[in-house]
């Protein structure tokens, strides 16, 4: 998926494209995007409108990233997170993802993406509820450890 934005998907572009597409919800489809956790739902219901009509992510690249950019922002708002440019790019051609505070890195326009081309199969609202979760590391069990069970 080739994306072609302007200004081009930077991490200093990418809450310009969340405002833009907040924008053009609400002409298009009188969406209220208001960068609460709630409006996902929203979301999830425009891309799974695309989905419907039967529209690819190649054809959709530019909205699915603004998309992308307003679910990272709702995430990098609520987390204390960042956006971040990272090394070749990803699923999506796109090498920007938002930076948890506990240095997790979160893709939102791949799942916006995914969400496209999954269905309800990947809930943009589950997987921005777990980013948002404390990371707990799995516990290493040794020889010496004892049982917990």
């Amino acid at each position: 998926m080739q994306v072609h934005l302007n200004p081009p998907l930077e991490p200093g572009s990418a809450p310009r494209h969340a405002a833009a597409i907040v924008a053009a919800a609400a002409d298009i489809s009188g969406a209220a995007l208001d960068y609460s956790p709630e409006s996902l739902s929203l979301v999830e219901e425009i891309v799974d409108g695309f989905r419907a009509e039967g529209v690819t992510a190649e054809a959709m690249a530019e909205s699915l990233a603004a998309f992308g950019c307003y679910v990272g922002e709702v995430l990098a708002r609520r987390s204390g997170g960042g956006w971040k440019q990272v090394p070749g790019t990803g699923a999506t051609g796109v090498s920007l993802v938002v930076e948890l505070p506990d240095a997790r890195e979160c893709d939102p326009i791949d799942w916006v993406v995914r969400r496209l081309s999954r269905g309800t199969d990947i809930s943009i609202r589950d997987l921005c509820a777990a980013a948002e979760r404390p990371y707990v590391a799995p516990v290493r069990r040794t020889q010496d450890a004892q049982s917990c069970d």
